[in-house]
């Protein structure tokens, strides 16, 4: 209830709808929601719509909602059919993929082929995504030192410096990643001297940031006032001991991950990959 008014604020309706997951769709939707402050917006997605029957009901449910409409229809058929009904009820209505598809087509000379669900189709390339997350679960923590040969991408830092969601998320893009801790007074483990040192990105953080970290890990575990895990001086003394580390190992490039999303340290791991001329080929660094 807004205190100005005493009016009940109710959200404005946005519909997703895809012919496949409706992912990119929503994800490009809150993206742009992130832009405008103070909004109360309800994002409702439908995925699977291939049939213009099911597509027209969704286009009523939004005349009766007052909602704008967004789509990413990759059938020409069905992005016309969705224009129709748009005017036919007077519906605002985004087509988020028909411009781009149309440019492209002029730009590459070709034609789109129009088939829904080929992001997410069991290919080769989806079968290599599936081998990288198990490669990378087998990998966490450097529990298995062994596989670190076999990694695209090793990570070393700190305890909390995101390495298992960077890795995870990585590892969702096709990339085979290993994450090894840096522990206080415990050298890393042998064998991340005897791979490809371009392979290796050291991760690392704000202190202040990290004991906020530790600290509310410590109260989920139930361990606070147990440990000097989220000890301030416990945790300089660690990066200290993980920066000694990275200035003998300059070939290690050191991303600082303080208050960045795992999208972000991913683009910029991505990038420097490209830059060095290392192998990526068949992952899907465009989409992080």
């Amino acid at each position: 209830m807004s205190e100005t008014s005493g009016t009940i604020l109710m959200p404005r309706p946005i519909f997703v709808v895809s012919d496949g997951t409706g992912d990119t769709a929503e994800k490009l939707v809150r993206a742009a929601l992130l832009q405008f402050k103070e909004v109360v917006v309800h994002v409702r997605t439908f995925p699977q719509v291939n049939e213009r029957e099911h597509l027209a009901r969704l286009f009523r449910l939004a005349a009766r909602e007052n909602a704008i409409v967004v789509t990413t229809l990759v059938r020409a058929d069905m992005r016309k059919a969705a224009m129709e009904l748009s005017k036919e009820q007077r519906i605002r209505t985004v087509d988020a993929i028909g411009s781009l598809l149309g440019q492209l087509s002029d730009f590459l000379e070709s034609v789109p082929e129009g088939v829904p669900g080929r992001m997410h189709r069991a290919d080769d390339a989806y079968f290599q995504r599936v081998a990288a997350v198990e490669f990378t679960v087998k990998a966490d923590d450097g529990k298995e030192p062994r596989l670190l040969p076999d990694a695209d991408i090793v990570l070393i830092g700190v305890s909390r410096t995101s390495k298992t969601p960077l890795s995870v998320f990585m590892a969702h893009k096709g990339y085979r990643v290993s994450n090894v801790p840096v522990v206080l007074d415990r050298p890393v483990t042998d064998e991340v001297y005897t791979i490809d040192q371009r392979r290796i990105f050291a991760l690392t953080i704000d202190p202040g940031s990290l004991q906020e970290i530790r600290q509310q890990r410590l109260q989920t575990m139930r361990m606070t006032g147990h440990s000097s895990y989220g000890a301030m001086d416990y945790i300089l003394a660690e990066l200290e001991w993980a920066d000694e580390l990275f200035r003998r190992n300059p070939a290690w490039p050191v991303i600082d991950v303080t208050l960045k999303a795992v999208e972000e340290t991913a683009a910029t791991i991505i990038r420097i990959m490209h830059e060095r001329g290392l192998d990526v080929d068949g992952r899907e660094p465009g989409q992080l």
